[in-house]
């Protein structure tokens, strides 16, 4: 018994001293992690100059950061910026909450309801393939230029995500949970909002901060669709003038919105779904 009891100290000494030697080896990592994507952007933009003004691109047709720098300050010294700025998200923001609203309300009626998804499933799976930009054409007419086309366009390319993540997420739930619930009596619209809707937020979540990203996308064919303000809308009028320089702005500020949205709805799902 000594035998072993001095074996077992032994082995745990060692775990122990051998945790400890690992720490340093850890911190050094993530402060490595830390500074390299610290430094990857200034790199990136390093980079991009030196190539620009290398002289083995045209710097018209692709400018150096300094020269986009000085449009984007032109711009928002236009006073146009902020109204462009102000009209995307405007659609952005309100057809991300039609198209997930709906999602999620059709993702449970066909998660939950067989008829229902006899009836509108193969419909939906017919139609999710196709692109908002391919119903640009269509969407003038049927709308003119006002802005419910532009709406409709990114409502359609946040609906069908919406809707699939929530119909799988729906038919995850345990079944036991749900017959369980109805045997003792529960109400069936309690039983769907504590159990179902519950049940598959996880998945709804994951489709929602998915349809952040789409919804950005389907902003270019909105905007496409003919708009008088917009990110897009700009880009498209100083491509037209040859202004690369605001044109590759206007990129790097709807790739700047579309990050700084995903970001904030990661922190929103961390605190709405903190079980996962």
């Amino acid at each position: 018994m000594a035998m072993q009891d001095a074996a077992s100290t032994r082995r745990a000494t060692a775990i122990r001293t051998d945790g400890r030697a690992r720490r340093p080896d850890l911190v050094r990592r993530r402060r490595l992690n830390v500074l390299v994507g610290a430094l990857s952007l200034p790199l990136f933009v390093g980079l991009w100059e030196l190539v620009s003004r290398s002289g083995t691109v045209n710097m018209v047709l692709f400018p150096p950061p300094t020269v986009v720098a000085t449009a984007v300050l032109e711009w928002i010294r236009s006073g146009q910026f902020f109204g462009d700025l102000l009209a995307s998200l405007f659609r952005v923001t309100t057809g991300f909450i039609v198209g997930g609203a709906l999602g999620i309300l059709f993702g449970i009626l066909t998660g939950q309801f067989p008829v229902i998804s006899s009836l509108l499933s193969p419909l939906f799976h017919i139609l999710r393939p196709i692109p908002p930009i391919a119903f640009v054409p269509i969407v003038i007419l049927w709308f003119g230029l006002s802005e419910a086309g532009k709406l409709f366009l990114v409502v359609w390319g946040v609906f069908f995500t919406v809707w699939l993540s929530t119909h799988i997420g729906v038919q995850k739930v345990d079944r036991g949970l749900i017959r369980a619930a109805l045997m003792l009596g529960t109400p069936r619209r309690q039983m769907l909002q504590e159990i179902v809707l519950l049940g598959a937020l996880p998945y709804i979540v994951v489709g929602l901060r998915t349809a952040v990203s789409i919804s950005f996308y389907t902003l270019v064919a909105a905007e496409l669709a003919g708009a008088f303000a917009g990110i897009v809308y700009r880009i498209e009028i100083a491509q037209q003038n040859l202004q690369t320089g605001q044109v590759m702005g206007g990129l790097a500020a709807l790739g700047l919105m579309s990050f700084i949205a995903d970001r904030l709805f990661a922190a929103l799902a961390e605190r709405l779904v903190w079980w996962r």
